[in-house]
């Protein structure tokens, strides 16, 4: 398919011809302006001649378009009938050669006239460079006038300012000349003659005039004290002097005098508008006023004639507020509450008047400082000295009265409300006042010797603390009476006095209190820890004495049981009564004993609390305020393990109290229980018997009874070395007394069941190297049981029993009568 030819653009201009032999052709230059397109250009030259050739003729007839743009007739195809294939060429070329000739006159006739166009825009070219020349050197002379012009402006302006500084500096010349002239003269009146004020200029005397009198004055005093200074003259030598005129002596003295009576003056009619409150007054009076002494008399003034410094009834209503009514003992909540309220007035009324001083005077900062400086120095320190009554280190104040403690909490109410107040105080304003600096100075006096107050203080509380648990230890011994139950009553008298846990709870919570004031007081990490230090210190002080002395106390019941069984010891020759009523005493004895052994055993387990309570507390609580300076920590470790070696020493005493009044029960349960016929019975035909001897049975039956206390109370390697000492004497208490009986078979069947039974109670002990000696024991009962022939073979498989098994085979019923020494001589060899 061919694309539609637009000739809107190129058409050409023909003229119809007159037959089919040639075509003229008119080509016009407009035809190949704007869009030119050569495919249509091509298109409407040989679309006279080839009208098929269109592309409707084409759509419209459905025909096939062959390559050279004719059409084929299906039917001339069909009947065989052939036709040239461009049988319009010789037209086409025809039209074609014209057209070249024609394009070629065209391309003549453009060339032509580009070349005239070239000529016109080279004359145009030169006519502009021309013209660009001239402009160029036409703005090069207008720079340079411009040039000329600005440097003759600038030295006009020059020469201007020159002379505006020559006439403002002649301007100021002549005004400081009249204001010299006019200062000359006034000073001339002032040196008039001393002390004569009434001939002085109205300026001086006016009042609506006062602001510029007070300066003019200030300006002379100031001139006539220069002039004094360099010619070395004093004032007072020149007062007395009525003749003197050379100098200015005079005129300064009148100056003096003058500006005295005009601050007086301007000061009351400063307060006579402060009372007023008319603040445009007071600012205008306080502006003045600053052109003497920085206008700090003013501001000294203004601070001074507050209500609350100068009103002795704010004062005492200060005190009622804070310490009551009848200025009685008050409790430092109250103290804290009151001083609250106060410090909130105080804080409310220096708000109010630093709205006053923003509105009055021109340095209100300086103003702030010093009436925040009164406040604190004069109202609060004030209140304080009533407040803070030092007592004295050397005859402390009783506990009815408060004690050091009270003191303390009211030093430390006082100084916490206090840094509020400065703290409030900064944030009203103060100006360049160090409020925080001049707050510990209230304090100074106090906190030097805070340290040793509050560990006098804790001494004091421990040894009201202790006078409370004697007395109260007292009144629980005059309850018991008697000889024998003086034991009993000694054992519940050693209740009362047991070590308790709450008592050492309240010595931690002292000390936790007295740490939190520590911190309160103390600002550096240095001071801190030093303080901390000293406070712990009291603690594991008062701590190691009340464990110490209460395993004292434990250990004098432990000490009272011994001497009980010592007091009941008999001889063999003794009647049958003394020995009941010698028996009944050693049960006594040994329930005192077993009760004082519990007690202490309690003790223990107390005084493992109580270590591990001051543990946890220094963990928690103290550790973190030594951490960080260097050593504290360490020396704090080492203070605590110094102060519990008191208290372990006790322990290990009472320890081994212990063991010895179990082994002396056990003993004495043995000797009682432990028959002759236990170990040899007769050989009457009967069954042996398997149970456990008397002796065994109850001695086991104690041993678990009293030892149940122990296994509660003790633990970790205390647990197993106190455990593993007693098996250890158990098990020599029990070889000792074996040695006292003799064995027949069956009898060593009933020594190897006790054995079994006191191995399988030992062996909660967890104590391997007692399991051991009671397996050997076991082992070693044997030697009741084998036949003589037979001994030597027990031995093989454990020879570490040799030693032990020759005595106990001495202890056989027949070791005479088979002649076992002799027998055995080689096997002890």
């Amino acid at each position: 398919m061919r694309e539609p030819r637009d000739a809107t653009k190129a058409d050409v201009k023909t003229s119809k011809p007159a037959s089919s032999g040639s075509f003229p052709l008119i080509l016009d230059i407009d035809d190949f302006k704007g869009d030119f397109s050569f495919d249509a250009l091509f298109g409407n030259l040989v679309n006279e001649l080839l009208p098929s050739f269109k592309l409707e003729d084409l759509e419209s007839e459905g025909a096939d378009s062959l390559p050279n743009g004719h059409l084929r007739d299906a039917n001339k195809y069909s009947q065989g009938v052939t036709s040239p294939l461009f049988p319009e060429v010789e037209k086409l070329l025809s039209l074609f050669k014209d057209s070249c000739k024609e394009l070629l006159e065209l391309r003549k006739q453009i060339d032509g006239r580009l070349h005239n166009l070239k000529k016109d825009v080279s004359v145009q070219d030169s006519k502009h460079r021309r013209t660009l020349a001239e402009l160029e050197k036409g703005v090069d002379g207008l720079f340079e006038s411009f040039a000329r012009l600005d440097s003759r402006i600038s030295s006009v302006g020059q020469t201007a300012a020159k002379i505006g500084d020559h006439l403002q500096s002649a301007d100021a010349q002549r005004e400081t000349a009249s204001q010299t002239i006019e200062l000359i003269k006034y000073l001339m009146e002032f040196n008039s003659s001393p002390g004569d004020l009434m001939e002085l200029s109205p300026l001086f005397s006016d009042d609506s005039r006062v602001a510029e009198a007070a300066s003019i004055a200030q300006k002379l005093r100031s001139f006539a004290e220069e002039d004094i200074g360099r010619h070395g003259i004093t004032v007072p030598s020149a007062v007395g002097n009525a003749t003197a005129s050379r100098g200015l002596e005079v005129a300064v003295a009148n100056l003096q005098e003058y500006c005295n009576e005009l601050e007086n003056r301007l000061l009351s009619r400063f307060d006579a508008a402060s009372q007023k409150r008319e603040l445009t007054t007071m600012a205008e009076c306080a502006k003045i006023l600053s052109q003497f002494n920085r206008g700090t008399s003013a501001m000294q003034h203004y601070v001074a004639t507050r209500p609350m410094f100068i009103d002795v009834e704010v004062m005492n209503a200060d005190t009622r507020l804070v310490l009551g009514e009848q200025s009685a003992q008050s409790s430092p909540n109250n103290v804290a509450r009151g001083l609250a309220s106060l410090y909130k007035e105080i804080i409310d009324t220096v708000r109010k008047e630093a709205a006053t001083i923003t509105a009055v005077f021109p340095s209100p900062s300086e103003v702030m400082s010093i009436l925040v400086q009164r406040v604190l120095e004069q109202r609060v320190t004030a209140l304080l000295d009533k407040l803070l009554v030092k007592p004295s280190l050397v005859n402390l104040p009783s506990m009815e009265e408060g004690g050091l403690l009270f003191y303390i909490r009211m030093l430390a109410v006082a100084y916490e409300k206090t840094q509020e107040i400065a703290r409030d105080l900064r944030v009203v304003g103060c100006g360049d006042l160090d409020v925080e600096g001049l707050t510990e100075s209230l304090f100074s006096n106090h906190k030097d010797e805070y340290p040793e107050y509050e560990q006098a203080s804790l001494r004091q509380l421990y040894k009201v603390k202790m006078e409370e648990l004697r007395a109260e230890s007292q009144i629980s011994d005059s309850s018991g009476t008697g000889t024998i139950g003086r034991s009993k009553g000694a054992a519940v008298a050693s209740s009362q006095q047991q070590i308790s846990v709450t008592v050492v709870t309240e010595f931690v919570r002292w000390n936790e209190e007295a740490i939190s004031r520590c911190n309160l007081f103390s600002s550096q990490p240095a001071t801190l820890a030093s303080h901390v230090k000293a406070v712990f210190t009291c603690l594991l002080d008062q701590v190691s004495q009340y464990v110490a002395e209460g395993l004292e106390r434990a250990r004098d019941g432990l000490t009272e049981a011994a001497n009980l069984r010592e007091r009941f010891v008999l001889g063999t020759s003794v009647s049958r009564r003394v020995a009941a009523a010698a028996a009944s005493a050693a049960e006594a004895a040994a329930a005192a004993g077993e009760s004082s052994f519990r007690s202490f055993m309690v003790a223990v387990q107390r005084s493992g609390s109580s270590v591990a309570i001051i543990q946890q507390y220094f963990t928690n609580s103290i550790s973190r305020l030594l951490l960080p300076v260097d050593g504290a920590h360490a020396a704090a470790c080492e203070e605590m393990a110094t102060a519990m070696s008191s208290a372990e020493a006790a322990a290990y005493k009472g320890l081994q109290q212990c063991i010895e009044t179990v082994m002396a029960e056990v003993e004495r349960l043995l000797s009682a229980e432990q028959k002759a016929t236990d170990y040899k019975s007769p050989d009457d035909g009967m069954a042996p018997d398997h149970r456990p001897t008397t002796a065994c049975t109850r001695v086991v039956a104690y041993l678990s009874r009293v030892l149940e206390s122990a296994f509660t109370a003790l633990e970790g390697l205390n647990k197993q070395a106190f455990l593993s000492e007693l098996g250890n004497r158990l098990h020599k208490v029990l070889q000792n007394h074996w040695q006292k009986y003799t064995f027949n078979p069956s009898g060593g069947l009933r020594l190897k069941r006790d054995i079994t039974e006191y191995g399988e109670f030992v062996r909660s002990f967890n104590a391997p190297s007692v399991d051991e000696k009671f397996e050997l024991l076991g082992i070693m009962a044997n030697v009741f049981i084998v036949a003589p022939e037979s001994l030597s073979t027990l031995f093989e498989g454990t020879p570490s029993i040799r030693k032990d098994a020759q005595r106990f085979i001495q202890l056989r019923e027949d070791f005479k009568s088979a002649k076992l020494a002799s027998k055995l001589s080689s096997l002890w060899s």
